[in-house]
């Protein structure tokens, strides 16, 4: 056999190619259409048909179904989705994958595209090196498209060539004249290739390319196609190993529904190729069966057909699939942390743009605790009870532990993000967040230290008299505000914040705060409380001021990105 090693290494090269153009590609156009992708997917899945076109297009965008169901199970994780809206979703990507199929059968083998990517190439080289993200971004489009169908190209010529080494023929007869078996082969071949590339559309190429050889028939390409189906719920559900419950769920759901797809595929698998067959006949005036040259286009219509008929069966069936998820992945019994990361659970996503929304949520969620840790401090000022106070001052310790924790996970989080390609809005949130999240385990710091105060005041048994106890609840009533404005900075949009209120909230505590320095000499001087009394109202009243620095630096962070 005059196959050598260095053959097979030109093979797993051209391969390696073909995915590497396609990664280059994909990122490019998530990072031109990121935004737009995370207004899609946040918008669009009120119901199950939305959501089928909401995966269409994310999948017809970033030309991986694989990214896309990975991306719906971070979200459900996240809780921007539920179980219901994520089942349309993942319907809508199965028919978003075909497009890649199209793409390669159009253009990998009835154009010559390899004769135009050096060209390409150099076109979109000086794009590439530009300072401006979106040419930036344009120019690693052209390069990524060139380097795919240079990886096809290259792989249609490494491939043995069976009239010299018939030997291959004669290995795949094995397994071609099964019947019904062969079928089944193939399914399990596709399937595993699939899960070992990591990428339904490099096995979908790889496919085109032994049908174009003449390898194998239509028929048996055509079960290859089904196993790439079952082959890419594989990557969903490793990411969802490490979400909640609802992520895996999404993803069992994901691996039921393109399961059940082949299941009844394969019932009627020879009338539906004979179908095909038939339409690409009457069309063209030749059959696959008869020339390879023809199958790639007959196989891109049998797997668009399919998927577009499995999600129209399955689509009035989205209750009892959640149903059925629901049964397979049961909730335990253990009762949840009330404070820990939610969001950014499951790793990156495909896209640091859609990354930088999981920290945005992430980061809003810790505010929230920051903003619940000093309503504990509140409490704690008034809690008479020795047992009650043990509890609440515990409470907050474990929370000031947490946002060190918490802090130190988004951050790295936020760091990782930092490695992808961002465009230039995006590196203006990256930073404003790095700087924030700081800030916001500061809030929990300063919380931590009003608390210690009080504990001291309680332990050494300090009294507080009604009107520093008055005065006192004025100034937290203004943090209350401040944090509560903070919350709202963080959850809207950055082109509709404003600082007006937060920096009129931040005004008066200031004021406040100088208001009762001056009277609190007077009161030292005039003997209105004792000295031990005085430095423990003047540390609390002191630290919720430095505590509303960090309030307005946060949603000043925010505002700096606009």
């Amino acid at each position: 056999m005059s196959y050598s090693f260095f053959d097979l290494l030109e093979l797993v090269g051209s391969l390696g190619m073909f995915l590497y153009g396609m990664k280059i590609m994909s990122e490019a156009l998530q990072k031109v259409a990121g935004a737009k992708m995370r207004n899609i997917l946040s918008a669009m899945t009120s119901n199950r048909f939305l959501g089928i076109l909401t995966g269409f297009l994310v999948t017809s965008v970033v030309q991986s179904s694989s990214a896309t169901t990975v991306m719906v199970v971070s979200f459900v994780n996240a809780g921007l989705i539920n179980l219901s809206e994520s089942i349309g979703v993942i319907m809508g990507a199965n028919i978003g994958t075909t497009v890649t199929g199209w793409i390669i059968s159009i253009l990998g083998f009835k154009v010559k595209i390899s004769v135009y990517a050096i060209p390409l190439i150099g076109i979109g080289l000086p794009f590439a090196f530009s300072k401006l993200s979106k040419r930036r971004s344009f120019g690693e489009i052209l390069i990524g498209f060139a380097l795919l169908f240079l990886g096809l190209e290259f792989l249609k010529d490494s491939v043995p060539d069976i009239n010299s080494n018939p030997e291959i023929l004669s290995f795949l007869r094995h397994y071609t004249d099964l019947g019904f078996g062969s079928t089944l082969i193939f399914l399990m071949i596709g399937t595993l290739l699939t899960i070992v590339i990591q990428s339904s559309s490099a096995t979908m190429a790889l496919t085109f390319v032994m049908c174009n050889n003449g390898w194998i028939s239509f028929d048996l390409a055509a079960a290859m196609v089904l196993g790439e189906n079952i082959g890419t719920t594989i990557t969903a559900n490793l990411a969802a190993t490490v979400g909640n419950i609802s992520a895996k769920r999404a993803a069992i759901v994901h691996l039921m529904f393109n399961s059940f797809g082949v299941i009844w595929m394969l019932i009627v698998f020879t009338p539906f190729i004979s179908l095909i067959d038939n339409i690409i006949t009457n069309h063209n005036g030749i059959s696959p069966n008869e020339d390879a040259a023809m199958i790639p286009i007959a196989l891109s219509l049998f797997h668009t057909v399919f998927n577009i008929a499995n999600t129209l069966i399955f689509v009035w069936f989205v209750p009892q699939l959640k149903n059925v998820a629901v049964k397979l992945v049961k909730q335990k019994s253990t009762e949840e942390e009330e404070f820990r990361l939610k969001y950014i659970t499951t790793g990156l996503l495909s896209t640091s743009e859609l990354s930088l929304l999981q920290a945005r949520k992430e980061l809003q969620v810790f505010a929230k605790h920051t903003s619940k840790m000093f309503g504990f401090v509140e409490k704690l000022l008034l809690e008479k009870s020795d047992k009650k106070f043990t509890k609440l001052f515990a409470k907050v310790e474990k929370y000031e532990n947490t946002c060190d924790d918490v802090e130190v996970e988004i951050a790295n989080y936020l760091n990782e993000i930092a490695q992808g390609k961002l465009s230039d809005i995006g590196r203006k949130r990256l930073r404003a967040m790095l700087k924030l999240v700081s800030d916001l385990e500061s809030i929990g710091d300063c919380n931590y230290n009003i608390a210690r105060t009080i504990n001291r005041m309680h332990e050494t048994r300090i009294e507080l008299n009604d009107v520093i106890v008055r005065k006192l609840d004025l100034m937290f009533s203004f943090i209350q505000e401040s944090l509560a404005i903070m919350r709202d900075n963080l959850d809207m949009e950055e082109k509709l914040i404003t600082l007006e209120r937060a920096k009129t909230v931040e005004s008066e505590i200031n004021n406040y705060r100088n208001q009762l320095k001056s009277e609190h000499l007077d009161n030292l001087k005039n003997g209105f409380y004792n000295y031990e009394t005085g430095i423990v109202f003047n540390d609390i009243f002191c630290e919720c001021e430095k505590l509303a620095d960090y309030v307005i630096n946060v949603s000043e962070a925010l505002y700096e990105v606009r």
